[in-house]
């Protein structure tokens, strides 16, 4: 969500319960400018908020001139004072992936430990060895938060351009979904690197437009029925809600560029979505 909005924000996906309250609205509403200004961001949004056993973690997101490749994320405690987070590089997925289970502590220093017992050698002389990995509380708020934005960070078809040189920015002359638009779900796409586009073939890849055809869309996710969407507040404003992670919710109003989405959850995924569905 838009710094800038919000306030008006948080009142249209107040009915998941996701919201702040006066205190941490008002603290954000100051923090967030300084942020921009401390880090020449050129703009920034408030993520969410990540539960733990003692302490919430909230999130913020700095955006620079590339809104897909210059981010920069940061987290805090009391929603004033921010610390940077590392990115999450592939060996650290790796490592949180085996060793972080259960609910977040709210402890960044706090460590998980996994032990692995290899075998080297034949049946009868086998010799054990054990093998401790240790990751921080920290690298597995890095890694939950990435991979929330890949799976489930979700804009507008439109909302974004890229330009024939690669750069992603906000596309300043979109007006919004119409309301026909706004109730399919093909029309909202993972604001991530596309992963899909490679495998459709040339007839489908003849009707998208390059510049705002290039990520990949919500109705091809697997498992289907991955996402909620309804209409509320009188069908003023449409809402999508990720049943893979519980938590993240997405606002969009019709025929105005107003969207969003925000995520205040536990940081776990539902894995037993398939099953569920």
């Amino acid at each position: 969500m838009d710094s800038n909005s919000l306030f008006y924000s948080l009142e249209l996906v107040a009915g998941s319960g996701n919201t702040l309250n006066v205190e941490q609205r008002t603290a954000l509403q100051t923090s967030l400018v300084i942020l921009k200004k401390n880090y020449k961001f050129h703009r920034v949004l408030f993520w969410g908020k990540i539960l733990g056993l003692k302490e919430d973690y909230f999130i913020a997101q700095g955006r620079g001139e590339d809104e897909m490749k210059d981010k920069k994320t940061l987290y805090s405690f009391n929603c004033m004072d921010w610390m940077l987070l590392a990115p999450a590089t592939d060996s650290v997925i790796e490592e949180v992936s085996k060793t972080a289970k259960g609910s977040f502590v709210g402890d960044p220093s706090y460590v998980y430990e996994h032990v692995e017992i290899h075998r080297a050698g034949g049946r009868n002389d086998a010799i054990q060895e054990e093998v401790v990995t240790k990751v921080n509380e920290e690298s597995r708020l890095a890694v939950t938060v990435h991979q929330i934005d890949e799976e489930a960070s979700v804009v507008p078809r439109g909302a974004y351009l890229k330009s024939p040189h690669g750069l992603v920015q906000i596309n300043r002359s979109f007006g919004g979904l119409s309301h026909s638009e706004a109730g399919k779900l093909d029309n909202f796409l993972h604001f991530s690197k596309a992963k899909n586009l490679k495998k459709k073939s040339i007839l489908e890849m003849g009707d998208l437009n390059p510049a705002i055809d290039f990520l990949d869309v919500l109705s091809d996710d697997i498992p289907k029925g991955s996402w909620s969407l309804q209409l509320e507040c009188a069908s003023r404003v449409l809402v999508l809600r990720s049943l893979l992670w519980p938590g993240l919710t997405f606002f969009h109003l019709p025929t105005t560029p107003q969207h969003g989405h925000i995520y205040i959850g536990d940081g776990r995924k539902n894995l037993d979505l398939p099953f569920m569905i």
